[in-house]
């Protein structure tokens, strides 16, 4: 050995003394031929783990380079990276002669690549198979100019996977082909972990190149697979990736990436599905006569020609199945009398004969099986029997088997050891903890063994789990944890134990465990696949607790973690999943935890019963198959998903094109999924497997908006329409590769198509301003509508798309969108029916008729979806929840689901019987709160322009006014008994008494309680006309109109003694109203728009007013006089919000040009600059004491700073990007200090409370919108109140 790597060694030796494990390293260094039997038997001799390890090193000083380098290379294998580490500097250089004599045919290079890529060594008996080795070599070196796939395919048990990993043993090919590395994947039957072997995989391959850097995981397979793809084709492009035991097509889409790919499976028609080239290699099933042979001689240590005549027999009676001939080898090497003994239980079969579940043609499976487990001793043949409940294709650590057995771990590590030297079971030693599992045929022999002990043996699991986790769940995310919150549900069902099945599953403490550690997929699935089981004890909690995942999955999803407890308090109070929140919260308030209660929640109902984020990016369109129980989507990602309606389980995906794909339509035998992009292509993939099954000529110029089949099966037509002018929609026979008929009439783009129900006619929507039907049979024009006839001119003038149409129920009405408008038309006459006119500032993106009743579904680009009756024009249900344009819905075939799919990555589906229209109003953001004796008063404008007051926790309408006739833009409530104000915009004065019933509704006896229970008050509103209103609440009497602005009043704002009113506006001026007598004073001086002004503490005699603007400036005003006493400029951007310090020396401005400054009231000089925002600064707040303040940014940052010396204190956020790509869900609008300073509330894309102290977030509460404008807070600090930017209120109470 050279002296480098001795003295290296010596160096080293405490170190590998304290941790290596001997027998494991040896049984690598004795595979390479670099120890020997006798010095195995001497380290073993050794009577504790440390001492055997120094006897290795002590032979190991005593040898060769080669003994060194092999010493090395099972140090990476049994996952000793960082005691590698420490050896690997004195690596010696060993000659090619030299590497070639490795037993295993490998350099040290390769060696050390193959184990760091998890590929498996080689097994301890290994018999080459030269023919089959060239064959999949020769298929690897075509891989080595271009990305392609090697498939490996055969029979169970025929040694795809030893062949696979022997392929890549072989220096030669390493070096040419793959020098970046291969990574070897082990897949098997079980889909449901398929995410977190990507993880793994991500993490070892980022792990190699940068260990120091700490990557966060992928929370899903597109994230997984993109992750992928960037490592594999930028960092690792000459790799190779090994996929092993590949069952489904799916599997491989995820790995579709353009990466150098070789896959073992027992079907070859699986790389189908996948793009690029691709080859195969056939395994044959079982060895031949002279293999099997030479596998039993290995394990006797015979050569195959002094093998006594008894082994012939034996590898026939084993009809070549590797597995089998290895189960009688190690039987043998044991018992090398015993020939006779195992040939006749092998011929007879006389012990418990075993009829086959399997569908391995092994007969003699049974009898090796048996023959191994009768020499196990009878303890360890009951231990072994225990496996029975472990799941096909699932690796188990030791330390779950010895929460099993009731064992230590190092008893546990013996045992198995027995199994896996008896070829009983199998180890994966690529990882640490080491994992064990058994083959397939062994699973399936050992079930139909203990057939009749299955409950038994899965009950015997959930008592050694409860008896070993007494307290709380497995929570350390460990291989083991793992193991528990994946299986111990199935266990549990499996047992028949549905008490303590209901238990686990109905806890609140059980679903934040596992949803952490594993993502929301899991439980759902678990809720979905034991629902029946479930119900027996409580169905409607089921439910609850189903419901609750499903709204909420999104949330789960994040990282960090949300809090689940405050996620489940805003559930309804009746849920369990509430009850069980409310519980928690309340004891861990005790301990200094801050939870927030959502208390007017039950005035809203969550209407949708499950939501999906199936893209990244957004969601095109989404429809159902024809039975209702899949749903297909398409959208920016370019992939087409298909997936259960019932639980949203993913079911197929495909990377259907290049570019965006627009549209995708299931056959009506549901077998078939037709898409169209805006490459102009249109495909018909199978819906089961996900191969292509016909790709049309291209035809079309421009990009392909909608496709979809023919309603019945009897005449299968795909009709598609396009961009194009003229050749816009075309009819396709699935036999032809060419379109079928060409529909001509239209004169511009056509967005849609649909047959009716017949099929008899096909119905077109076209930017021409026209709806037109043609006969399906000739492809003539059979009628047209112009439906821009029934628009405005000025309408016409900017044009009118017709951006869909669909058929009622009996084909008797056709039914259009065009811009804000729905129209329903007789299809006989072409007359119109009814016209249904939504919101101006809306437009329908889309509508669907209910296929069973008179119920019309429109998309809304205001993120709304309404249900009307087409019959009555009458409107039945809102369906509020998205967060942007709704670009498609579309009812089940039986009517009662409908979907909606968005610009914000979503899909939810909704139950039709269950939607209605709310009786909570959708309000407006702008809005103003009063806090009096625990009591709150809120009021703000709703979407129809009234103004609302709502009144208490529950958030109860105390008094609504008629609809405004000019958009209210801003409110606010004066401090003072009887004063409210409103703002317009139109200049106008007016002062009129009006009576109460022509503000007030009635709304029940409870409103009218509260309602007298009030004293009068006086609001004002600023409306987009630039007047401004001044009314008494809850008389409803006008008290003044003033008019003086010419735009939007964008603030106002009563003085402290309710006499004046102070309002700012679009029209860059302030105004101070004594708003009883009309007289007004008119602060002129900015040049732009004036938002927000801020009345100054004063002394003195003469109240000051600040005032700041887009113009860049702040300006103070005397409010008696008008005089403009400071102007002062000091940013280079738009200021966009500015507050004054509670003792009034002081007040900090923030601007566009990122930073953010304070000012001295005094001397109106700069004080600090503060620098260090990387986007915007659009909000500020001094702390109640004076020595903060907070300052919050375009990108969700805030900062902290201090008042004495302007240093920074704290950055909040740092580092925590959430999905929207912002640390806060959006910008920072608004910040509040508590009472003490020691608390900071924020909202942006929703609410935030900070510790101060520590910068670090105490709670989160995600609303259903976004956006949020401000939060209103009371004295106390325990009462927040917000509107998302859907127009949901939120009351929320601190927890106590």
């Amino acid at each position: 050995m050279e002296e480098r790597a001795r003295s290296l060694l010596l160096r080293s030796r405490s170190s590998l003394e304290a941790d290596i494990k001997a027998n494991y390293l040896m049984d690598h260094m004795i595979s390479d031929g670099v120890l020997t039997a006798d010095e195995e038997e001497r380290v073993r001799n050794k009577s504790t783990r440390k001492e055997q390890a120094a006897a290795l090193l002590e032979v190991l000083l005593r040898k060769d380079n080669r003994a060194y380098i092999s010493f090395y290379n099972a140090l990476v294998r049994e996952s000793y990276g960082d005691l590698a580490s420490l050896l690997h500097p004195a690596l010696p250089q060993v000659s090619p002669e030299g590497e070639k004599s490795f037993s295993d045919g490998g350099t040290a290079l390769v060696q050390m690549m193959l184990s760091e890529g998890g590929v498996p060594q080689r097994p301890v008996v290994f018999v080459s198979r030269p023919s089959l080795l060239n064959q999949v070599r020769a298929k690897l070196y075509l891989l080595q100019t271009r990305p392609g796939w090697v498939t490996v395919y055969g029979m169970a048990g025929s040694g795809k996977s030893v062949l696979a990993a022997e392929a890549v043993r072989d220096h030669a090919l390493i070096t040419e082909c793959f020098p970046d590395g291969v990574q070897w994947v082990s897949v098997g039957q079980e889909r449901s972990d398929l995410l977190g072997r990507m993880q793994s995989l991500c993490f070892r391959l980022e792990q190699s190149q940068s260990p120091e850097t700490c990557h966060r995981p992928p929370c899903s397979l597109e994230e997984a697979k993109e992750r992928l793809r960037f490592l594999m084709l930028r960092r690792y492009p000459r790799s190779l990736l090994i996929l092993d035991d590949v069952w489904d097509s799916s599997v491989l889409k995820t790995f579709d990436i353009q990466c150098r790919v070789l896959l073992t499976t027992r079907d070859r028609s699986l790389a189908d599905s996948v793009n690029g080239k691709r080859h195969e290699v056939a395994v044959e099933s079982g060895l031949g006569e002279d293999k099997a042979l030479e596998v039993l001689a290995l394990f006797v240590s015979m050569k195959p020609q002094r093998l006594p005549e008894q082994a012939r027999s034996i590898v026939k009676e084993c009809k070549g199945s590797p597995l089998v001939v290895s189960l009688i080898g190690a039987l043998l090497r044991e018992f090398p009398d015993r020939w006779d003994y195992y040939l006749r239980q092998l011929q007879r079969k006389q012990f418990k004969r075993i009829r086959k579940s399997s569908s391995y043609d092994y007969e003699a499976l049974d009898q090796a099986m048996d023959a191994s487990i009768q020499v196990l001793a009878e303890d360890h043949r009951q231990l072994y029997s225990d496996l029975t409940v472990l799941e096909k294709d699932v690796k188990v650590p030791a330390k779950v088997l010895s929460v099993l057995w009731d064992l230590e771990l190092e008893e546990v590590e013996d045992v198995l050891q027995e199994f896996v030297n008896k070829s009983l079971l199998f180890r994966d030693c690529n990882q640490r903890p080491y994992l064990y599992y058994l083959h397939d045929l062994q699973l399936d022999f050992l079930s139909e063994l203990n057939r009749t002990r299955l409950a038994e043996l899965h009950t015997k699991v959930v008592r050694q789990y409860q008896k070993y986790y007494k307290t709380e769940s497995p929570v350390s995310g460990d291989v083991e944890s793992l193991y528990w919150l994946r299986f111990l549900t199935y266990h549990m069902a499996k047992a028949g134990l549905s008490k303590e099945l209901y238990s686990l599953m109905f806890s609140l403490n059980w679903v934040r465990t596992k949803a952490q550690l594993m993502g929301p997929a899991h439980l759902i699935n678990d809720y979905v696949e034991y629902a029946a089981k479930l119900d027996e004890e409580n169905g409607e909690v089921r439910g609850q607790f189903q419901e609750f995942l499903s709204l909420n999955g999104h949330q789960l999803e994040q990282r960090p973690f949300p809090d689940v407890v405050q996620l489940a308090l805003s559930q309804p109070d009746s849920s369990e999943v509430y009850r069980q929140a409310r519980m928690q919260a309340q004891h861990r308030t005790q301990k200094g935890a801050l939870y927030l209660d959502w208390v007017n929640k039950n005035s809203l109902e969550s209407l949708s019963r499950l939501v999906l984020q199936p893209h990244q990016g957004v969601v095109y369109f989404a429809c159902f198959s024809h039975d209702g129980s899949k749903i297909a989507s398409c959208g920016e990602s370019k992939t087409l998903r298909v997936f259960k309606s019932s639980s949203g389980e993913k079911l197929l995906e495909i990377q259907a094109d290049d570019e965006e794909v627009l549209c995708c339509a299931f056959s009506p035998d549901g077998r078939l999924i037709a898409t169209c992009s805006s490459n102009r292509k249109i495909k018909v993939w199978n819906a089961e497997r996900g191969t292509l099954m016909r790709a049309f000529d291209e035809e079309y110029d421009e990009q392909i908006n909608h496709c979809q089949f023919t309603n019945t099966r009897h005449r299968l037509l795909l009709a598609t329409c396009s961009n194009d002018k003229f050749m816009n929609t075309k009819l396709w026979n699935l036999n032809k590769p060419s379109s079928q008929n060409t529909m001509f009439g239209h004169t511009d783009a056509v967005h849609h198509c649909c047959f009716s129900p017949d099929d008899e006619y096909l119905a077109t929507s076209s930017s021409d301003g026209t709806l037109k039907m043609f006969e399906v049979t000739s492809a003539n024009e059979w009628k047209s509508i112009a439906v821009s006839d029934h628009f405005s001119e000025t309408d016409q003038e900017t044009g009118v798309m017709v951006t869909c149409s669909t058929w009622s129920a009996d084909g008797t009405r056709i039914i259009c969108a065009a811009k804000n408008a729905v129209f329903v038309f007789d299809v006989a006459s072409a007359d119109l029916v009814c016209e249904i006119r939504t919101s101006r500032l809306s437009t329908v993106q889309f509508c669907h008729a209910c296929p069973s009743s008179q119920l019309l579904a429109i998309a809304l680009s205001h993120y709304a979806v309404e249900l009307w009756d087409f019959e009555s024009n009458k409107k039945i249900a809102d369906c509020s929840g998205h967060l942007s344009w709704v670009r498609c819905v579309q009812f089940s075939p039986d009517g009662s689901q409908l979907l909606s799919c968005s610009d914000d990555q979503t899909i939810r589906l909704w139950e039709t019987k269950k939607v209605h229209t709310s009786s909570a109003v959708s309000l407006k953001r702008d809005s103003d709160a009063l806090f009096t004796n625990g009591d709150i008063t809120m009021v703000t404008a709703d979407k129809r322009n009234c103004l609302q007051v709502l009144s208490g926790h529950t958030g109860s309408v105390v008094f609504e006014s008629e609809k405004q006739e000019s958009r209210i833009h801003c409110t606010c409530i004066c401090r003072q008994p009887a004063v409210v104000a409103l703002g317009r915009k139109d200049g106008v004065v007016k002062a009129e008494r009006l009576t109460a019933s022509q503000f007030l509704r009635s709304i029940g006896r409870r409103a009218l309680q509260m309602l007298s229970s009030h004293r009068a008050f006086v609001l004002a509103l600023g409306l987009e006309t630039g007047t401004v209103q001044v009314l008494e609440v809850p008389s409803g009497e006008t008290l003044a109109t003033l008019s003086g602005h010419t735009k939007t009043v964008f603030h106002c704002q009563f003085t402290e003694d309710g006499q004046q009113l102070i309002t700012s506006s679009e029209d860059t001026t302030i105004r101070v109203w004594k708003w009883q007598t009309g007289e007004c004073l008119v602060l002129k001086g900015h040049t732009e728009s004036v938002r927000r002004f801020s009345l100054l503490p004063s002394s003195s005699s003469s109240p000051a007013l600040l005032s700041w603007s887009f113009d860049g400036t702040v300006k103070v005003w005397n409010m008696d006089t008008g005089e403009k006493q400071q102007d002062i400029t000091g940013h280079h951007g738009a200021i966009l919000a500015c507050d004054v310090s509670p003792d009034g020396r002081r007040f900090a401005t923030t601007s566009a040009d990122m930073t953010a400054k304070v000012w001295s009231c005094e001397s109106w000089e700069l004080v600090l600059t503060l620098n260090g925002h990387k986007e915007c600064v659009r909000s500020c707040r001094f702390s109640g004491d004076n020595r903060r303040l907070a300052t919050g940014d375009d990108n969700g940052e805030i900062r902290l700073w201090n008042m004495l010396d302007g240093s920074l204190l704290k950055v909040c956020c740092r580092g925590n990007k959430d999905a929207m790509d912002s640390q806060h869900g959006g910008w920072v609008t608004d910040l509040h200090f508590s009472p003490d300073s020691k608390v900071l509330v924020s909202t942006g894309g929703y609410i935030k409370w900070w510790n101060v102290e520590k910068g670090e977030a105490l709670q989160t509460f995600y609303t259903t919108g976004a956006n949020l404008k401000r939060v209103h807070v009371s004295p106390d600090f325990t009462t927040f109140v917000t509107i998302d930017n859907i127009g949901i209120l939120y009351i929320l109470k601190k927890v106590e």
